[in-house]
């Protein structure tokens, strides 16, 4: 099941962006870090220019701690970037990325070249919050369900520090098709655009080999390793009462209760993704869309044998 979400005002948001860039001295990019490849948004780096961007691992409380550790690492060695992980509530942290931006744009600063920074990234991805701890007030209209924001704000952090903030914006085809599943148990992506049982699968799927204990500590189940992805959502449905008339469990029940145990950190720090992983995923996803596009190509048309 490829899982795909673009509102239609994602559209109006990536003409925005591309708009708003000719002007833009720095970007941050907010990620979740508990799936920080599945939320980064490979058509803002196309939009961006190759304009210096600056990584936010927002939601680092929720992460294992190791893997963000891995992830920062990883974007702190590319050209032209830096990372900071950071829990959007903490205001210490927060204030960090107004000097990570001043040092990715060292030439700009002052009421005559003030900095004009551009913050965006998926939705509920904590960007609304994120600045309304910067600002000390709500500056910004937070929420839990994705696309709370509409439309772009300019907030003054400093006389010479301008930060646009634009709607949460996922891209118009998902090609890695383990992050379709990531970013629907973060909360990405809207309610009606997948099945709650078969992302619970997925997620169950990849915490079972690697994050055992947690289930084992939350769910009281023994022996994690011996259950597969559908007998351990039976298991914790019958663990948690879920039981339908006749004793049958509830699966979809059980389903709503492991993603909202993971989005609210119930099940522990947990991160569903490394970036060795990622990029074994995305160079899978590569091929498969470039198979996928070569097999719309039309065919060339056939060559009448009695012409010549």
């Amino acid at each position: 099941m490829a899982i795909q979400w673009f509102p239609g005002h994602m559209h109006l948001t990536r003409k925005a962006i591309g708009e708003r860039i000719k002007d833009i001295d720095v970007v941050i990019e907010m990620l979740d870090a508990r799936l920080p490849g599945s939320s980064a948004n490979p058509m803002l780096a196309e939009l961006i220019k190759g304009k210096p961007a600056l990584k936010i691992l927002s939601k680092q409380d929720l992460a294992d701690p190791v893997q963000t550790a891995a992830w920062l690492a990883h974007y702190n060695a590319l050209p032209g970037v830096s990372a900071l992980g950071m829990d959007t509530s903490v205001v210490s942290p927060a204030k960090a990325l107004i000097d990570a931006s001043r040092q990715l744009a060292p030439n700009r600063g002052g009421m005559v070249k003030p900095l004009r920074v551009l913050i965006c990234g998926i939705p509920n991805v904590g960007k609304s919050t994120l600045i309304n701890t910067l600002k000390g007030k709500r500056a910004a209209k937070t929420g839990d369900e994705a696309g709370v924001t509409k439309l772009e704000q300019r907030i003054t952090l400093a006389d010479d520090f301008y930060l646009y903030d634009t709607p949460g914006v996922l891209w118009p085809r998902i090609i890695v098709e383990q992050s379709g599943y990531n970013l629907a148990a973060s909360g990405a992506i809207g309610v009606n655009a997948f099945d709650e049982e078969v992302v619970a699968l997925e997620l169950l799927h990849y915490l079972i080999p690697r994050y055992p204990q947690a289930i084992t500590e939350r769910y009281k189940v023994q022996d994690v390793a011996s259950h597969t992805d559908e007998t351990l959502l039976e298991a914790i449905a019958r663990q948690r009462g879920a039981i339908q008339s006749g004793g049958r469990v509830n699966t979809t029940k059980a389903a709503e209760i492991v993603i909202h145990d993971f989005r609210s950190a119930a099940l522990g720090r947990l991160t569903l993704e490394t970036p060795k992983e990622f990029a074994i995923w995305l160079a899978e996803g590569k091929k498969a869309d470039a198979e996928r596009a070569q097999r719309k190509k039309p065919a060339p048309p056939k060559k009448d044998p009695k012409r010549r």
